[in-house]
């Protein structure tokens, strides 16, 4: 008995010894690859603001701790944006067919619930299942047209009265975007009326926003995308207006200022005047226009960029223009809030926020504008130091 009890004894101690070990390498390996924090709900928040326009579009779909996409739209409702425009891709949710991965979709809506944020979703990426070997994850053959509107009339039954916008697909007048496939009007025009009325049976509250259209002056039959005001002039012809409710139309200044002048040669902010005469063209004047991407970047060593004193005004001017023409302009969405990661290159400097949550002077000042804290003469105010 006393051999058994002693080899009983020395089997514990090998056990505890090992369980000592694995204890010690869990911990290990916690603070080498930490766990990514959850994040509970706050009360339930409303966004305070004097100017409903004032939208940014969110990069959240790569962000890995759940705190930060948290944080992120705290510091969008602090700022005084009502809506968000974030894309949510179809090969993130479904990449397996049939089989579809909600949790990263999930958190973002859930937390710009909480926050009181509208959101604006655009639609877009082919999982690889839905489109032929070595294309790009842009590429969108005819044939898959029935399979991506099962995934946004999917998309549209979960998350319906949360969000209730959404964008088909994005600047569809650039062939990067269809995977180098001819630019064509008609195609677009075929997936809208695909999509519209399923989405709307899905969801009687959808707004579908069309186009996303990216300013260029291409010509037709350039490889690389057709000018905007041309495609939006063939999206009539090809009778988009019936699979429609809202445009959706991206403006950037680039190096011109807030002020200039509408140019069918040019390319700067007020273009959207010109998109806006082609919808009166036909007909259209009472569909109203979203600008889901816009702004000013103050890299110093990008050809197209202002400087940042620059960046703030344009900025600024461009929200009090949209403000001047609100019967028609329902948004105006900055890009962008944030990054998960610097790239290194001028893109940085298209951001609101930095990466680990330093907040520029041009989040001030828009903060500033939408709670009517402006100061003549101060073009951002950041709080005092605590």
């Amino acid at each position: 008995m006393n051999k058994i009890l002693g080899f009983l004894r020395a089997q514990g101690r090998k056990y505890w010894a090992w369980a000592i070990r694995l204890f010690v390498l869990w911990l290990i390996v916690g603070a080498v690859y930490p766990v990514s924090h959850r994040a509970p709900l706050q009360p339930p928040q409303i966004v305070q603001t004097r100017h409903q326009q004032v939208c940014v579009h969110t990069d959240l779909k790569d962000e890995v701790d759940e705190w930060k996409i948290q944080r992120s739209l705290q510091l969008v409702r602090e700022m005084g944006a009502t809506t968000i425009v974030e894309f949510f891709p179809w090969a993130y949710a479904e990449s397996n067919e049939d089989q579809y991965r909600w949790y990263q979709f999930d958190r973002i809506t859930r937390h710009a619930q909480n926050q009181g944020i509208r959101v604006i979703a655009r639609l877009g990426l082919v999982p690889d299942w839905a489109r032929p070997a070595e294309t790009t994850l842009n590429y969108l053959p005819e044939e898959s047209f029935d399979d991506f509107v099962q995934f946004a009339v999917d998309f549209a039954t979960r998350y319906e009265g949360i969000v209730d916008d959404i964008i088909i697909w994005n600047e569809p007048n650039l062939g990067f975007e269809w995977g180098y496939q001819e630019v064509l009007p008609e195609r677009y025009v075929r997936l809208l009326q695909a999509v519209y009325q399923p989405l709307h049976d899905a969801n009687p509250n959808m707004n579908v926003l069309a186009g996303a259209l990216a300013p260029t002056l291409e010509p037709v039959g350039s490889p690389h995308g057709m000018n905007d005001l041309i495609y939006l002039e063939g999206l009539y012809q090809a009778g988009a207006a019936d699979y429609f409710d809202t445009l959706a139309v991206h403006a950037y200044g680039l190096e011109q200022p807030q002020s200039a002048e509408p140019d069918e040669e040019s390319l700067n902010f007020r273009r959207i005047e010109l998109v806006r005469e082609v919808m009166q063209r036909y007909d259209d004047e009472e569909t109203p226009i979203i600008v889901t991407e816009s702004g000013w970047n103050d890299n110093p060593r990008w050809t197209l960029a202002v400087r940042p004193s620059q960046r703030i005004a344009n900025t600024i001017d461009a929200f009090h223009w949209a403000d001047e023409h609100q019967n028609w302009i329902e948004n105006l969405c900055i890009w962008v809030l944030r990054y998960p990661r610097d790239t290194g290159r001028y893109p940085d400097n298209w951001t609101l926020i930095t990466p680990n949550f330093q907040l520029k002077p041009i989040y001030y000042a828009i903060q500033n504008y939408a709670l009517g804290q402006e100061s003549e003469g101060t073009l951002w105010l950041p709080p005092p130091a605590s």
